[in-house]
């Protein structure tokens, strides 16, 4: 999560990763997402969050489970009326790197300088999801 200041600089609020109970059936998986995007939409009360659109990998399983756990962060913006902002992880890393096809070691060290931090999120994942809120902070803007 990232917030610009009245200047126009941004800087990290939190971040991080949920982990789900690997040996829980998927729709209680998905509700431990839901239930974590939630607190933290409770917590902040954002404007807007900025979500990666599905890709088509090969491994297809793996696709649709990804499905599942943004359905629920979808889920879970939208009973907290926070605004939505979808980019491709192309765009994404263009916004932040620019380079469509960066690495994610250049994802998190380009976090890492435009947000002035010691070191880069770990694990990458999590940097992976700042790089999404500094794209729709460079890229979007919502009414409100």
């Amino acid at each position: 999560m990232v917030a610009r200041a009245a200047g126009g600089s941004v800087r990290l609020i939190e971040c991080g990763v949920i982990r789900t109970s690997a040996g829980e059936p998927l729709a209680q998986r998905i509700r431990e997402i839901y239930d974590a995007i939630y607190q933290l939409v409770e917590r902040h009360r954002p404007f807007a969050m900025s979500v990666e659109d599905v890709f088509m990998g090969k491994n297809v399983k793996s696709a649709l489970k990804l499905g599942h756990a943004r359905g629920a962060i979808l889920l879970a913006a939208v009973h907290g009326d926070v605004a939505i902002a979808e980019y491709a992880p192309r765009q994404i890393k263009k916004a932040v790197v620019g380079n469509g096809n960066a690495s994610k070691d250049q994802v998190g060290f380009m976090v890492q300088q435009q947000l002035r931090l010691k070191e880069a999120p770990s694990p990458a994942d999590a940097a992976d999801g700042v790089a999404a809120a500094l794209c729709h902070s460079l890229m979007g803007s919502f009414p409100r």
